[in-house]
């Protein structure tokens, strides 16, 4: 029997006929297969770049209209003591280019040890929820996410910027140009120390 295929998504007045609980791994996806909550098994083969929210709905080639749900995964949900404590640990974890999804109080973010050491030594407190994660799109309206796992289990990040990262692999943008500083290299001068 072949396997039933959504390859856009549908209209947001259409009733929905099926739904599919899918974690952010897979909805940051553009092909995969899935399961129904009613059993039946879907493939997905989406354009390019697509990311699905929880709330989308997916067309089948048959007609019937999916919800996709976010489903439950284990998270990192940060509290702080006051809203300035909170906005300074989310600049910190803006500046690691994570996942992140903002709520009245709190952050949430995929699970990372080193995040999460961060995090407390800034004051914050983590504790672990089971929820549909949610993250924010980006100011731009999509997600840049290279969903990573590297040998240390740190993953879920948009960019990885350490001795690893393969800079002279193309892999869709740039990085720092080098040059040599000078009186004409157009950056301020250094203040001496």
């Amino acid at each position: 029997m072949a396997i039933m295929m959504a390859q856009s998504l549908a209209p947001a007045g259409r009733a929905v006929d099926e739904v599919v609980e899918l974690a952010f791994e897979q909805r940051e996806r553009s092909r995969f297969r899935a399961e129904l909550l009613s059993g039946e098994a879907i493939g997905v083969d989406l354009p390019t770049g697509t990311l699905l929210r929880h709330g989308d709905r997916l067309l089948l080639a048959d007609g019937r209209v999916v919800a996709i749900e976010a489903a439950a995964e284990d998270l990192l949900e940060v509290h702080a003591h006051d809203a300035l404590q909170l906005a300074r640990i989310a600049y910190h974890i803006g500046n690691r280019h994570v996942p992140v999804q903002i709520g009245s109080g709190w952050l949430r973010l995929l699970p990372d040890h080193v995040l999460q050491a961060m995090i407390e030594r800034l004051g914050g407190h983590v504790h672990r929820v089971s929820e549909g994660f949610q993250p924010e799109s980006g100011a731009y309206g999509h997600s840049h996410v290279h969903h990573q796992h590297d040998d240390q289990g740190h993953g879920g990040r948009i960019h990885v910027f350490d001795a690893r990262h393969e800079q002279s692999r193309p892999h869709g943008h740039d990085h720092a140009h080098e040059h040599e500083h000078g009186p004409d290299c157009g950056h301020p001068p250094a203040s001496a120390s």
